[in-house]
């Protein structure tokens, strides 16, 4: 048994993903713009991935852009049959890699019809809508235009499914009077818990919540308690840190990103790990 099968198992969409993923952030270049400093290890992470039982990857072709979804199809396509692939859409980048919100009817289609191409698909499996009324946080503002035209394309056969992401509880509820919502994708982690009443209620709902930045994103997760337990434990504190978020809700799925496959397999064992009721009441105190 695989490390991503020892992880558990949730529904996304009309799809059941092991609960330990991969996301492709990090396939691009620094700033995830440009292509990688070493296309072949790129390659070699996304295969190693999948051969590890990986069936959840997470992307967006304004990665790079176009970048990291070029890089998934050289290395994967044709896909296994169980693979599901999400991206997500409502951002361009600049000449000078800035993130320039990209919400009209115009830039949606065409950000759809990118990613299909560039992926080498005819239907994406999940398309998640990015709030950019604050690029860095859930900001209050109504979601109906961008989901409506996301709604049209899903009903054209070009799109499955539909999640949110950068959301906040009110901006779900608005959603899903639109359309069906399979995942959430918000900034989680065990030191950020702004979400926790989210995740409770998402999960009675059956809905996935997938935290990004799993691991602290561009400022890593640092902390004496994690340390002295990954020390206790015999593993790393990052290992820990996503061990915790597999117990948090059964409805977490995960997404670490990596450019090394010594990284990746050192991500994917965080699903061999058990934490105790006590272990888990000292990571808690560390929000």
């Amino acid at each position: 048994m695989s490390s991503s099968d020892q992880s558990g198992i949730f529904k996304l969409g009309n799809r059941t993903v092991k609960r330990l993923g991969y996301g492709a952030m990090q396939l691009a270049g620094p700033g995830v713009f440009g292509p990688p400093k070493d296309h072949a290890a790129a390659l070699a992470v996304l295969r190693e991935a999948v051969a590890s039982g990986v069936n959840h990857i997470d992307t967006a072709d304004f990665y790079g852009p176009h970048v990291t979804n070029q890089i998934i199809r050289e290395a994967l396509h044709p896909y296994r049959d169980d693979l599901s692939i999400v991206t997500k859409i409502s951002v361009r980048r600049g000449a000078d890699g800035s993130w320039i919100p990209a919400l009209s009817r115009t830039e949606l289609t065409q950000a759809v019809h990118d990613n299909l191409r560039n992926l080498g698909l005819e239907v994406l499996d999940v398309v998640n809508l990015r709030s950019m009324f604050d690029v860095h946080h859930p900001a209050e503002g109504s979601l109906e235009a961008p989901l409506t035209v996301l709604a049209d394309l899903q009903r054209q056969g070009l799109v499955r499914h539909i999640g949110l992401s950068n959301v906040t509880a009110a901006q779900i509820a608005e959603g899903r009077r639109i359309c069906e919502i399979v995942c959430v994708q918000n900034y989680y982690n065990l030191a950020h818990r702004a979400d926790d009443s989210l995740i409770d209620d998402l999960v009675r709902q059956g809905i996935a919540y997938v935290p990004f930045f799993p691991l602290g994103g561009f400022t890593p997760l640092q902390s004496s308690t994690l340390s002295v337990v990954a020390d206790k434990l015999g593993a790393t504190p990052m290992q820990v840190a996503l061990a915790w978020l597999l117990h948090r809700s059964p409805n977490i799925l995960l997404i670490p990103g990596t450019s090394s496959v010594a990284h990746l397999r050192e991500n994917l064992a965080a699903g061999q790990l058990t934490l105790s009721s006590q272990t888990l009441a000292e990571l808690d105190g560390i929000a």
